[in-house]
């Protein structure tokens, strides 16, 4: 068996771990909002490649906008700066 075999199989355990990962978070998430007794807001972020579509209703819908723009900046900053680098090495 040679070493380019093994390579599908370890993207498929790493696929599957982040599905994994993403159902205990949502998980863990509802569980949270069943068992809090404070008054509730809703709110969510769809990402387009890196453009954010947010929406939400709640004292806390603004720190989502917040973090979602950071994230958006982050999203088309960042493989710009690691291309520079793998082309500077």
């Amino acid at each position: 068996m040679n070493e380019d075999s093994k390579v599908p199989g370890k993207m498929l355990t790493g696929v599957l771990a982040g599905f994994v990962i993403i159902i205990v978070g949502i998980v863990l998430i509802a569980v949270a909002a069943l068992l809090s007794t404070s008054s509730g807001s809703v709110s969510g972020v769809i990402f387009l490649g890196p453009f954010p579509i947010v929406f939400g209703a709640g004292p806390d819908a603004i720190w989502l906008i917040a973090i979602s723009i950071v994230i958006a900046v982050l999203m088309i900053v960042l493989p710009y700066v690691l291309r520079r680098r793998s082309l500077q090495v």
